[in-house]
């Protein structure tokens, strides 16, 4: 019955007029503009050990407010230094909802500049410290973790956008191989 109903209304529907810009040939759509600029890969070292395991990569959301994980957990004990990973200014070291928190703004990487957190952190700088990359900004936390063991969670926001904060660290710190040393050109042996 549906069926019939169905297409009875697509035969008696009126017969719509063509005009030359319907029967035009359609053009492309306007371009999508620009992405965001690329992250700058400013980092000098990572935020934890030599190379930490990670737990839980970077998942953006699909919207502003949809689910993903905003950061990278990074498995950390508990009392492992914390480090900048890149040098900038402490724009926030405090608590929220009862966890330690540090953001560090990264100077020279646009407008807005980009920002890096981290938590669970026993804070060790204040708000407008200035910071080197490596240097120590806190401790891990036993306490305040949302990962299944203790970890920290890293973060790398521009302003309203959640980015991925291992896009700030060059190749050579992201690879787990060993390190090649090459020849220098032009020293002679020693003999």
């Amino acid at each position: 019955m549906l069926l019939l109903f169905l297409t009875a209304a697509v035969l008696l529907a009126p017969v719509p007029r063509l005009t030359p810009t319907a029967m035009s040939v359609p053009t492309a759509p306007d371009p999508a503009p620009d992405p965001a600029p690329a992250v700058p890969a400013v980092g000098r070292a990572w935020p934890v050990g030599v190379r930490p395991p990670i737990l839980r990569g970077w998942e953006p959301p699909a919207t502003t407010y949809g689910r993903g994980h905003r950061g990278v957990d990074l498995a950390a004990p508990a009392g492992t230094p914390v480090r900048a990973v890149a040098a900038g200014r402490i724009s926030f070291a405090g608590r929220v909802a009862g966890k330690g928190v540090v953001s560090v703004e990264l100077p020279g990487t646009g407008d807005p500049p980009l920002r890096t957190t981290y938590e669970p952190v026993r804070t060790t700088v204040k708000k407008g410290d200035e910071v080197e990359a490596g240097e120590v900004v806190g401790t891990v936390e036993a306490t305040g973790s949302h990962c299944t063991e203790t970890c920290v969670h890293w973060g790398l926001r521009r302003a309203d956008t959640y980015l991925d904060p291992l896009s700030l660290l060059p190749p050579w710190l992201l690879r787990s191989g060993p390190s090649r040393l090459l020849p220098v050109l032009g020293v002679p042996l020693p003999s």
